[in-house]
């Protein structure tokens, strides 16, 4: 996304408290992390399916129904949505696009581990079915399980109201997403913390709550952060994370030394 956030990340790798990141295909700084991603060989590079808010990496014209204005993804979650439900949306130009997106990072050079979407959007069935075909046609063998449990959003106190509301009202789609990757024959987890967290990541108030409301033995968890050093590439992207980056880069510097978790 940034220069801030591409050195935040491979800082944080390098310090032992972060194991996988996940790129975007059409950002302005791709070569770079490109280039942090294999001087950081331990670090898992996922691919980061863009659908909304974002440049596509085919041209406009070969997937005319997710760039109606012929130029762009459409600028918010909520339109694609709206115009997936009325059936404006082709899966055949979404399974297109992330296949393009996958293949851009595989051809720099990269073993793509896992996928996930921007804003989550592979939480409606809609889009899951052509991400998890563009996912299989290219070999990769997991996805990120985007729904946050109960349990986790009621660790999360400082969760907007109106947002908790959102996350919980999408879990309706996890017994959907569940059937779908295992008929895909993808690993996922069993679930992903630190979405209502987002903007407010610190260790005393949501990591650390988070970690002890944690299941023993039910399997592995996804902590999903947005570290990053502020610049003046943050200045200019549109995103709602931009003071809270550092405060989370600091957050999971932090974390080793209180918890003896690795992420």
């Amino acid at each position: 996304l940034t220069p801030g956030v591409n050195r935040s990340i491979a800082e944080l790798r390098q310090a032992g408290t972060l194991t996988s990141a996940t790129l975007m295909a059409t950002a302005g700084y791709f070569d770079e992390a490109v280039a942090l991603a294999k001087a950081n060989p331990a670090l898992e590079v996922g691919c980061h399916v863009l659908l909304v808010d974002a440049t596509p990496a085919l041209e406009p014209g070969q997937i005319p129904s997710l760039c109606p204005d012929g130029r762009q993804f459409r600028a918010t979650l909520s339109n694609l949505v709206r115009d997936l439900y009325l059936q404006r949306v082709s899966a055949k130009d979404i399974e297109a696009e992330a296949t393009a997106q996958i293949r851009r990072l595989q051809a720099a050079g990269l073993r793509v581990s896992h996928i996930d979407t921007h804003k989550h959007t592979h939480v409606f069935p809609r889009i899951l079915r052509p991400v998890l075909r563009a996912a299989r046609a290219c070999g990769i063998g997991a996805i990120r399980n985007p729904f946050e449990p109960a349990w986790a959003r009621r660790a999360t106190p400082a969760s907007s109201l109106p947002r908790n509301a959102a996350v919980a009202a999408l879990a309706v789609h996890r017994p959907a997403f569940t059937r779908l990757v295992r008929e895909a024959g993808l690993a996922t987890t069993a679930g992903t913390i630190g979405v209502l967290a987002t903007g407010t990541l610190d260790v005393i108030n949501t990591v650390e709550r988070l970690l002890a409301a944690l299941p023993k033995n039910e399997g592995v968890w996804e902590l999903v952060c947005h570290p990053g050093y502020p610049d003046t590439a943050l200045d200019r992207v549109r995103t709602r994370l931009r003071g809270s980056r550092l405060k989370e880069h600091e957050a999971l510097l932090e974390l080793v030394p209180r918890s003896g978790v690795l992420l």
